[in-house]
């Protein structure tokens, strides 16, 4: 072997014990990977939601042309049996209009997959309200029976909550223009199966097959809500990277991000609160709002990327900025337990007093007085301050160590290991990309 391979191969040697050592995954797995900087979509990124609109062909092809949704297919729930076809969700129906049974039928609903850092989910729900007649009982359009009701069926606590909000939304819009209660139901999903293939994509298979969704129109929105309150003064803000947070009256949701989130507010991304709907003069949003407190993230004057309504996961909220503000390389190992590799980091020769931070929340993670040299490649600390960390056990491969998450934001940071200096004997060993350092004042 000639002196550059046995070289190259001590070197991948050496690597190969530090990560072992430290018992993290690299960042540069694979040059897919590496390149996108972030998981491709799978099944595990994607959340379902079901919605019955009357005659889900239609209902369907509405749905699916939501920019973000993933996948569509249409099939029954909310029924009590537990296993239906299109034959027996037919003849329920005549039995119940018969009066020989007092079953619930199912619907005929939509599914919809979408991934939630693509796809605002109060923009699918404004797809939903504006594309049938919510106040219609017993139907939709000429389509007559239970089983074309209107319905929402959730799978999180968050759908539920953002259903419940978005529908009172629309309430208001379509009681301005004259028109009755909204009949809807909200519930958790159950009994779900997908209906036979002849069904599925009928109206791209059968351009020209009927199915009516003509709506109220009326337009979903919250554009006629809160005009009492001044516009934000664009000039005022940081253009370059600015928070607004936009609230209502009567909006508990709005008080319980402000007291779980903002109260406490450490990041270095400035926030505004405001009750108007509208843009600061000058800037720009890229659509209407649908939902409060909606927090939109604006960069030189536009908005950049949004995230509705909020129920007390606020990890998910710090989730969305940190997407939002990370680099590539820093989303992989926040959210993906990725690491960088040993000795590219930063802060392994910063000396200086000062506190690291979460780098999107900004809450402190270690003081420099409690960071020593392990000599593993990573920035090393025996000590954290009280209650920043939380500990996950982690039995990848083929180990059992003890991940280490930023608890206010609940990004991936590193491992603790029992091989640290007195007084803790601890070893934290974090990577330096996910932090950032805050040097002390200096003394005049």
């Amino acid at each position: 072997m000639k002196f550059a391979q046995v070289t190259a191969f001590l070197f991948a040697l050496l690597v190969t014990g530090l990560l072992a050592i430290c018992g993290w995954r690299s960042v540069q797995a694979g040059p897919a990977l590496a390149a996108a900087g972030t998981k491709p979509v799978t099944a595990a990124n994607l959340q379902d939601i079901y919605f019955g609109m009357g005659c889900f062909w239609g209902a369907e092809k509405r749905l699916s042309a939501v920019p973000g949704v993933a996948e569509v297919e249409v099939g029954y729930a909310g029924g009590d049996a537990p296993k239906v076809n299109y034959e027996d969700v037919l003849r329920t129906e005549q039995d119940i209009r018969n009066g020989t049974s007092h079953a619930k039928n199912h619907a005929e609903i939509v599914r919809v997959r979408y991934d939630p850092k693509k796809l605002d989910l109060a923009t699918l729900f404004a797809a939903f309200w504006e594309n049938h007649d919510p106040t219609q009982v017993g139907g939709q359009g000429n389509d007559i029976g239970s089983n074309y009701r209107s319905a929402i069926y959730y799978t999180t606590p968050g759908q539920k909550t953002l259903a419940e909000q978005t529908r009172d939304i629309y309430q208001q819009d379509l009681t301005r223009e004259g028109y009755g209660r909204i009949t809807t139901e909200i519930l958790p999903l159950r009994n779900y199966n997908r209906a036979e293939e002849s069904h599925q994509d009928y109206l791209v298979k059968n351009p020209d097959g009927y199915c009516g969704h003509g709506g109220t129109g009326v337009k979903y929105g919250l554009a006629t809500t809160g005009s009492q309150y001044p516009q934000l003064d664009g000039a005022s803000l940081n253009r370059a990277r600015q928070l607004v947070v936009y609230e209502a009256e009567d909006c508990p949701f709005c008080a319980r991000f402000s007291a779980e989130v903002l109260k406490t507010w450490k990041s270095d991304v400035p926030y505004v609160q405001t009750k108007s709907q509208q843009a600061p003069k000058g800037w720009t949003l890229a659509k209407r709002l649908f939902a409060t407190p909606t927090i939109v993230l604006f960069k030189d004057g536009k908005e950049v990327s949004r995230y509705t309504g909020y129920t007390g996961e606020s990890q998910k909220f710090w989730q969305w900025l940190g997407f939002n503000l990370l680099t590539p390389e820093q989303q992989q190992i926040a959210f993906d337990r990725g690491t960088e590799m040993p000795g590219t980091g930063p802060y392994l020769e910063e000396h200086r007093p000062g506190t690291y931070v979460d780098p999107v929340s900004g809450v402190a993670l270690f003081r420099s007085d409690a960071k020593f040299d392990s000599g593993c490649g990573w920035p090393s600390f025996f000590d954290p301050q009280p209650g920043a960390l939380v500990f996950e056990e982690d039995d990848s491969h083929g180990m059992h160590r003890t991940e280490v998450r930023s608890a206010s934001s609940g990004i991936h940071l590193g491992h603790v290991f029992d091989d640290g200096p007195p007084p803790t004997g601890k070893r934290y060993c974090i990577n330096g990309k996910v932090l950032k350092f805050v040097p002390d004042p200096v003394k005049g």
